[in-house]
């Protein structure tokens, strides 16, 4: 017992001298203005025009009704029936009623949206700044006046999130590939565009789920960015040790919610962020490759319900990879509020070398540096792992009936996992490049590819690049040049089977030439089309 008790107290210093480095991350750069002259709409019934006059004179209230209520003391405005639309931020707020070219139609710009309507006018897991819908509680309005009353002239706001395009894997030419980062927003601050995504900055509140769910690491948090928090948890979790501290347990906790050290057992050291969704699995990895022997989510009632999704699949991805090298799956969950917190029962493993590797590369590089580090040291040996639709690893295959080779899957793929060459025709794969995007298969004309979500442990089997499939060449009739398939050159001439522009013989043999050959051909040797003065030659 006093052995135990001496070691809480080696834990409790080793954790104190390993937080006393820690740097809690500075806000970026702010660079972003609202600025609001105190327009505010009220949007609901009785209650909504009772409420307006007291935020008079400082805000200029109106009111929306969505009933037969009248007060005369405010404006109001009847929705009538009509549809309501909103869209915005704090400051720049466009209510739209009705639809355009109706008579009733009607828009209003305000800087401030009170919402006290039955249901949510703009209904979002994280609202835009400047929309409060606070229920119809009489303590929760009384004690929102003061706050609503603040709200007037400039405020700023840092930008949460960085964004290189030329890793985005959204979309190539117009074909939609990967839209996690879209889906994962609960501020809906993130939308689709041909060549890739665009966020509003304005709307964006740093909920980074969106860097977390990002396969490539195009999209990423800067509050702090991930290589940062990985640098500071490798620097934590050695510190701990050096100190003679045992079974470290890392706690992630958002800063609203977050307990302090002593309310915590000695082994657990907390790890304080902004948002908890911005922990991606490029950390959680890392983190167990340094050494710690248990991973605890602090819940709590702010999380938006997307939020909760993505941690939640993050912890099924990573409970598959951790259990078939045998680490125990239970060293990774959530943790709630009551009781002593967080002492997982269960560690890691038995045994464990933890790693010393810096915090340096790209997020896909930092991620297959954590799993090589934990598939060396698993308790068990395993080849792959299948994983769920979602996951940012996995294979590739190609139907040889199907693929003609015409290399469009290549051409689109957005990482270079798919490539062409050789001396034969073919199609290679990289497996530790492939986002799972799906880009290829929906690119591919013969519908011959098909992409399978798994993670392979086999560090040289993954960086090799393997073949898919592969045709000899197709030579030039004439000059005995490779320059197609068999395959591409029979599509083309079923295809253009019937077709009048190739309906002679020369004509379709002019379709087995290599460009150089067909052109002579054309120009300078067909009969016919030098016959018609050239017409047939623009044509063909």
């Amino acid at each position: 017992m006093s052995s135990v008790i001496e070691q809480d107290e080696i834990d409790r210093q080793a954790r104190d001298r390993a937080l006393a480095g820690w740097r809690q991350a500075e806000a970026p750069p702010s660079g972003l203005i609202f600025r609001s002259r105190g327009r505010i709409l009220l949007i609901g019934g009785e209650d909504a025009l009772l409420y307006a006059p007291r935020l008079l004179p400082e805000l200029q209230p109106q009111v929306l009704v969505i009933d037969d209520s009248n007060e005369p003391s405010v404006v109001s405005i009847p929705l009538a029936g009509r549809t309501l639309q909103v869209e915005g931020y704090l400051g720049n707020f466009r209510v739209e009623l009705g639809k355009p070219g109706q008579r009733e139609h009607e828009i209003i710009e305000c800087d401030l949206i009170l919402d006290l309507s039955p249901e949510p006018v703009l209904p979002r897991d994280l609202p835009p700044l400047g929309l409060y819908r606070p229920g119809n509680e009489p303590l929760v309005l009384d004690a929102l006046v003061d706050e609503l009353k603040s709200l007037r002239g400039e405020f700023e706001k840092p930008k949460f999130f960085v964004y290189d395009p030329s890793a985005c894997a959204h979309a190539r030419s117009g074909v939609n590939g990967c839209n996690r980062c879209v889906e994962a927003c609960p501020a809906e601050a993130i939308q689709g565009r041909r060549e890739g995504i665009e966020v509003n900055p304005m709307l964006c509140q740093g909920g980074g789920s969106c860097a977390s769910v990002c396969p490539s690491g195009a999209i990423g948090y800067a509050l702090p960015r991930s290589e940062e928090l990985q640098e500071q948890i490798r620097q934590l979790l050695k510190t701990y040790r050096d100190n003679g501290g045992q079974r470290p347990v890392l706690l992630f906790q958002a800063v609203e919610h977050a307990f302090p050290p002593e309310e915590l057992a000695p082994h657990v050291l907390p790890v304080t962020v902004e948002e908890l969704a911005s922990v991606g699995p490029e950390i959680l990895l890392a983190a167990l490759a340094y050494g710690a022997t248990g991973l605890g989510f602090l819940q709590h009632p702010g999380l938006p319900p997307k939020s909760r999704r993505v941690i939640e699949e993050q912890f099924g991805m990573l409970h598959s990879i951790l259990s078939v090298l045998g680490y125990n799956p239970e060293s990774l969950g959530w943790v709630n509020q009551q009781g002593r917190l967080l002492d997982f029962e269960a560690q890691l493993a038995e045994t464990f070398d933890p790693a010393s590797f810096a915090a340096l590369g790209d997020k896909r590089q930092r991620l297959f540096q954590a799993i090589d580090h934990l598939r060396d040291q698993a308790p068990r040996a395993a080849t792959s792992v299948t994983l769920e639709v979602g996951a940012p690893f996995g294979s590739a295959s190609i139907s040889a009936e199907r693929c003609t080779l015409c290399m469009a899957c290549s051409g689109a793929c957005p990482s270079g996992a798919l490539q062409a060459g050789g001396e034969q025709p073919g199609i290679r794969f990289i497996e530790m490049n492939c986002l799972q995007c799906g880009i290829c298969t929906a690119t591919c004309p013969e519908q011959a590819i098909w992409i399978s979500p798994r993670l392979l442990f086999d560090r040289e089997a993954r960086r090799q690049a393997r073949l898919l499939h592969e045709e000899p060449a197709f030579e030039c009739i004439r000059c005995g040049k490779p320059f197609a398939t068999r395959r591409i050159i029979d599509t083309v001439l079923d295809r253009l089977q019937g077709n009048p522009m190739f309906a002679s013989e020369r004509a379709r043999l002019r379709l087995q030439m290599c460009e150089d050959c067909r052109i002579s051909d054309l120009a300078l040797e067909d009969p016919e089309l030098l016959a018609g003065g050239g017409e047939v030659l623009r044509n063909d």
